[in-house]
């Protein structure tokens, strides 16, 4: 038997989740298939290792959705302030420069507004939404499903599963990842980049006392940073994201916890707080995707399956965001006005708005990552003296904020 929708998105992760419980809260058919759920949710629990920073648009964005409430019930940590400068070192000690000249820091307060985002567990946000999801009537949840193949013919698409079900529908949602398997079967190309550094993430247990700071120090082989986490049970945390090059985050995950944290302490800078243990760290490497083109008949790409960036400001699922945002909206009109989902009527206008965007931060993040990411003497001493006027520049703080917000276009 032929199962039909109007929509069929593969992936229910984050983005997918979203774009499936939004569309079904509009009256629309969707089935969502995914491999695996997340595992249950206790307070108790120490953070998990993958989180983002949620930004105010994307916050938005969840809030609509009915989400974001179900979030805060169980945690997250808002940052206020975000500062960013470079690891500078006295020419003749070697010792570190303890003084920020070169710092640029980020404040709500200059907007004015609450804080400039949220650092969220990614199980916490997809959890979240699959409770959302779970009370939507018109969207059924496949899973775990296995996508065995998918033909594109005569304005439908037919996806048929391992275990032998098939599923009818004028559109299917690419949302299953960066290994995308329906940009695969759909035969949509991919310019992929692999940067040189690779990021090691860990999280620690830190002194008592919430952090509401993120910050960034540059150094020649890439940042060192800093994510504030929620308290848990009088606990403190925060997530440490390291890059270095493939074979020194080997070295890094290799060693015990002791030697770890001790070497973690000599290279991070001053504003490093005391650590009292290592909870977890894993690693991944760095690739930009873009998709060569977001669209195809009766077939549309969202989130990471669509474009990766350099995770420098953490921008990455929010751009997945916005494109769902965008892909809801302009989903929803059609149905309305009962154009069919699957045209390129319909979905190009979905690629003419989100592509430029996405590749706007792609560029912005290169641009800080190959400006940073070297120990070039006279490119150095520019990008310092940089550092150092926007430290002092608010109008342009405020601008950079607001469009590493979602609140403003470039």
């Amino acid at each position: 038997m032929t199962r039909r929708y109007d929509v069929l998105v593969v992936g229910a992760g984050m983005v997918g989740a979203a774009v499936g419980c939004a569309l079904g809260q509009q009256g629309i058919k969707v089935a969502l298939f995914d491999h695996a759920l997340p595992s249950a949710f206790s307070p108790e629990q120490p953070p998990d290792l993958r989180v983002s920073a949620l930004s105010p648009s994307t916050e938005h964005f969840l809030r609509d959705i009915g989400a974001w409430s179900l979030m805060k019930a169980m945690r997250m940590c808002p940052y206020r302030r975000m500062a960013v400068w470079e690891k500078l070192h006295e020419p003749l000690t070697g010792k570190e420069v303890q003084q920020r000249p070169n710092q640029t820091l980020f404040d709500c307060r200059d907007l004015p507004a609450d804080q400039l985002g949220f650092i969220v567990e990614n199980r916490v946000t997809q959890l979240a939404i699959h409770q959302v999801l779970a009370g939507v009537e018109s969207v059924d949840l496949y899973c775990p499903a296995s996508i065995d193949r998918i033909n594109w013919a005569a304005g439908k698409a037919t996806l048929t599963l391992k275990d032998g079900e098939i599923f009818e529908a004028p559109l299917v949602v690419g949302a299953d990842g960066a290994q995308s398997k329906v940009r695969q079967l759909a035969g949509i190309g991919l310019h992929s980049e692999d940067y040189e550094q690779q990021a090691l993430v860990a999280t620690v247990e830190i002194e008592p006392g919430q952090l509401d700071i993120t910050w960034q120090a540059f150094t020649p082989t890439g940042p060192l940073a800093l994510l504030p986490l929620p308290d848990i049970d009088g606990r403190s945390y925060a997530s440490m994201v390291w890059y270095n090059l493939p074979e020194q985050v080997q070295r890094l995950k290799s060693l015990p916890d002791e030697d770890f944290l001790k070497e973690m302490m000599q290279t991070y800078p001053v504003e490093l707080p005391v650590i009292r243990r290592l909870l977890e760290r894993g690693s991944f490497p760095l690739t930009k995707r873009h998709a060569r083109h977001y669209v195809k008949p009766g077939v549309v790409l969202v989130g990471d399956a669509a474009h990766t960036i350099n995770p420098l400001a953490g921008q990455g699922v929010n751009l997945g965001f916005q494109d769902a945002a965008t892909l809801v909206a302009l989903l929803t009109k059609a149905y309305k006005n009962s154009e069919p989902f699957g045209s390129l009527a319909v979905l190009n206008e979905y690629e003419r708005i989100r592509r430029p965007a996405n590749r706007k931060m792609q560029w912005a993040m290169d641009a800080f990552y190959y400006t940073f990411s070297n120990d070039n003497a006279p490119l150095k001493l520019l990008r310092n003296i940089g550092l150092t006027v926007a430290g002092r520049f608010t109008p342009g703080q405020k601008q950079v904020m607001k469009y590493a917000m979602g609140l403003k276009d470039v």
